[in-house]
């Protein structure tokens, strides 16, 4: 964190309509700057999470939001998880897993003690979660939920996991993501 303290400010851009933004932002399309302190990255400085915050350029038309971030971050897809909001008999789990797979429902189940599995709708992801789709992390979620972390994730050196907002990603060791979720480690994907 001290690094990005001690980070140079960008140039402010011309104000032009009285909005100042920083040169690095698209001003034609009037993107606010990315927040690197959201409740993700305070829940993790909280914990004493050794942790790093990664800004990529995210892409709304995306067909897979993990595997652009990957891209965009020049990682491979395997490093950078993404954080799925699904249902377990009914009741809401957050599940992490790596980009490039996909979540097999009959495996979450059995994971996390389960009979039946389902992804949940995004409106009520993006409410029980208290982020928007493109932006969830396991972190800081409006409340803490039962967490699966798939079991291929481990074997890297590092994780890059959401950070609470898009295109904001936080750069950490898969182990201390099971640790700070109590996470099941299971293999969940299909």
């Amino acid at each position: 964190m001290e690094a990005l303290q001690r980070a140079a400010l960008p140039a402010l851009s011309a104000p032009g309509d009285g909005l100042f933004w920083p040169a690095f932002i698209d001003c034609e399309r009037r993107e606010p700057p990315l927040s690197k302190a959201t409740r993700a990255t305070k829940a993790l400085q909280q914990a004493g999470a050794a942790f790093s915050i990664h800004a990529y350029d995210y892409d709304p038309d995306a067909d897979k939001i993990g595997m652009q971030a990957a891209e965009a971050l020049g990682e491979t897809p395997q490093r950078v998880l993404k954080t799925l909001i699904a249902l377990v008999d009914g009741k809401p789990v957050c599940v992490v897993l790596r980009s490039d797979r996909e979540v097999s429902m009959k495996k979450l189940a059995a994971a996390l003690g389960g009979k039946l599995a389902e992804m949940m709708k995004p409106a009520e992801a993006e409410r029980i979660s208290g982020y928007k789709i493109g932006g969830v992390s396991p972190f800081g979620q409006n409340r803490r939920l039962r967490t699966a972390f798939d079991a291929e994730a481990l074997a890297e050196p590092y994780v890059f996991v959401n950070g609470g907002q898009r295109g904001l990603q936080t750069r950490l060791s898969p182990q201390d993501v099971v640790r700070l979720l109590d996470a099941v480690v299971a293999p969940i994907t299909a």
